[in-house]
């Protein structure tokens, strides 16, 4: 039976809320529940996973909903106090901590001391008016709200660009400014390379490799996936190029992003081709067709990242991609299948490429697989199709952990290959969370007396507080096959199968040298030359990795005003921009 709970006028961000789901679902005695702010999407979200109840017309944008299925009506009342006592945990109940946190951008400005960065969390529908906020307040800013209109975007980085600062988003999900992690990232050395990215796990993927051969960064800046659109631009990739080129920590630029607009990225190599200091350029998905004097062209984000340590070093680029050798199999004749399970989008897109360009099977189109063919599926689970009411699997390993049952079981299955990533924002311990699954089906096989290879990768760094060699124990004693990237883990599937993935051999191409203006903000080389000072709007977890790495940071915590209405908050925008005032 279902019950309603609805509690009035307490703001939560989703992902918490996402979270406290998973727990409560988890209760004895409770079959489902899902806890949700009243929005009309989220109305929609609990009717179509079979949680609709009459009670739901009642609650607004501002309320917190929490919608039971439980046959012990007893149970209600305990998953009632068990959100009250996680709410009061949320909020803070110390005195110290109040200080620091503000509910208005007035006194937001007033606690922190010379901002320059708003970190943004809170829903898309909002977030573009919040950014407009921070940059009328001379902030650059950190979006990592997905979901916001193109248009606004558009608007929001002409807007930045105008006053020297940066946009970095939407749907930006990585950075690292002066070694200070934004949002989901890795705790890496400090070093001389410095990362401009349009994915935010492939710049977790480069960073981490770069900091485990023993270098490091001194910025990785996020821009969000559409920066390279015909219609964004490249607004922020161009500015961000631009500051790491007058930064005199850094000795090497890279530069990661899906193939462009070619208009766009004409004029991304443009820019490029006019700095001095060596580039690599990985634009992931297409093959590169040619090497230049000046710029590194790669294959796989561990191509960008060997080649950016290689130069950093002073050497010649020589990349030597590797397999896992000595593995014993022995599939049976329908066994041709490699089924890949990923939490990270760029490392899908990049196994998808390497299986396309390798195993020359038919590709299926059909939507939620970033590549499906009639033997194989890769599928990024953390694509907005599977995150709908749900935590990003980074988080939550039910989603992953249902496809490794259903793909061990399948008789075409050979290979299943799998990500970690571990940092910021991540699960705390995802490999004890996958192990027995892994163990379980692994151990299946065996009894069966049949071949199943399951591949694993750990993304991240000894300093990450997971622990990079405690989370590939566990998962290797679970029963899978440990490979250091995803680029080693897709090329031993490959051979496993019975493919082989070429290495592309380019010829040297010359290029005139660009003309470009090069010249930047001071506000931009400000923000990447010092710890930033941070207003962080929304997830807490954001503020609590700020502050651990000894950055200023105070916490904004925001809820929608006229009680959600986004027109009538649009219109008190205006009002408020038109009066010159803060919101």
């Amino acid at each position: 039976m279902l019950y309603t709970i609805i509690k009035g006028n307490t703001y939560q961000d989703s992902i918490v809320l996402m979270l406290l789901s998973q727990k409560l679902s988890a209760m004895e005695g409770v079959n489902k529940a899902s806890v949700m702010m009243g929005t009309p999407a989220n109305k929609d979200i609990f009717k179509g996973s079979g949680l609709g109840t009459p009670e739901l017309k009642d609650a607004s944008a501002n309320d917190i909903v929490i919608v039971i299925d439980t046959d012990d009506e007893s149970k209600v009342d305990e998953v009632d106090q068990a959100v009250e006592t996680e709410l009061a945990g949320g909020s803070g109940s110390d005195d110290s901590q109040k200080s620091s946190e503000a509910h208005n951008w007035k006194r937001a400005l007033e606690l922190a001391n010379n901002p320059n960065l708003a970190l943004i969390s809170i829903p898309g529908t909002y977030a573009a008016m919040e950014a407009e906020n921070a940059l009328r307040n001379g902030l650059h800013v950190f979006m990592f709200s997905d979901n916001v209109p193109k248009e606004d975007e558009v608007r929001l980085k002409e807007l930045a660009h105008e006053k020297g600062l940066f946009v970095m988003g939407p749907d930006c999900g990585t950075g690292i400014i002066h070694s200070v992690p934004l949002a989901f990232t890795n705790t890496v050395a400090q070093g001389d390379i410095g990362v401009v990215g349009a994915s935010g796990t492939g710049i977790q993927e480069v960073t981490t490799i770069v900091d485990r051969m023993g270098k490091g960064v001194t910025n990785a800046i996020g821009t969000g996936g559409r920066d390279l659109s015909t219609e964004v631009g490249a607004i922020t990739m161009l500015d961000s190029i631009k500051a790491l080129n007058q930064d005199p920590k850094v000795k090497v630029i890279t530069v990661i992003s899906k193939p462009p607009a070619k208009e766009v990225q004409e004029k991304v190599e443009s820019v490029l081709r006019s700095i001095d200091k060596p580039v690599v350029a990985l634009f992931l998905g297409a093959k590169p067709e040619y090497q230049e004097d000046a710029i590194y062209h790669a294959y796989t984000l561990e191509e960008a990242a060997v080649a950016s340590v290689q130069l950093s070093n002073g050497e010649t680029v020589d990349f030597k991609p590797s397999t896992i050798e000595g593995l014993s199999v022995d599939f049976d004749a329908n066994q041709k299948g490699i089924k890949a399970y990923y939490s990270g989008g760029t490392l899908a897109s990049e196994a998808a490429m390497m299986i396309r360009h390798s195993l020359g099977e038919e590709e299926v189109k059909d939507e939620g697989f970033t590549y499906k063919s009639t033997s194989h599926e890769v599928i990024d689970l953390g694509d907005d199709m599977y995150t709908q009411g749900k935590p990003h699997p980074m988080i939550d390993p039910e989603k992953r952990i249902e496809k490794l049952e259903t793909s061990a079981d399948s008789e075409d299955t050979a290979v299943i290959m799998l990500d970690n990533v571990i940092g910021y924002g991540s699960h705390a311990d995802m490999a004890s969370e996958l192990a027995p699954t892994i163990k379980r089906i692994t151990d299946k096989a065996k009894s069966e007396e049949r071949s199943l290879v399951v591949l694993a990768t750990v993304v991240g760094t000894d300093k990450d507080a997971q622990g990079y060699d405690k989370q590939r124990q566990i998962l290797e004693e679970a029963g899978a096959v440990l490979c250091d990237t995803n680029d080693q883990m897709v090329r031993t599937a490959i051979e496993l199968v019975g493919g082989k993935v070429e290495q592309p051999i380019l010829e040297t191409k010359n290029f005139d040298k660009g003309s470009e203006d090069l010249s930047v903000d001071e506000k931009m080389m400000s923000l990447i030359s010092n710890n930033p000072s941070v207003i962080n709007i929304g997830l807490k977890s954001f503020t609590e990795a700020v502050e651990n790495s000894g950055a200023e940071v105070v916490q904004f915590n925001w809820r929608p005003v006229a009680g959600g209405d986004e027109k009538l908050m649009k219109v008190l925008q205006f009002l408020n921009n038109y009066e010159g005032e803060n919101v």
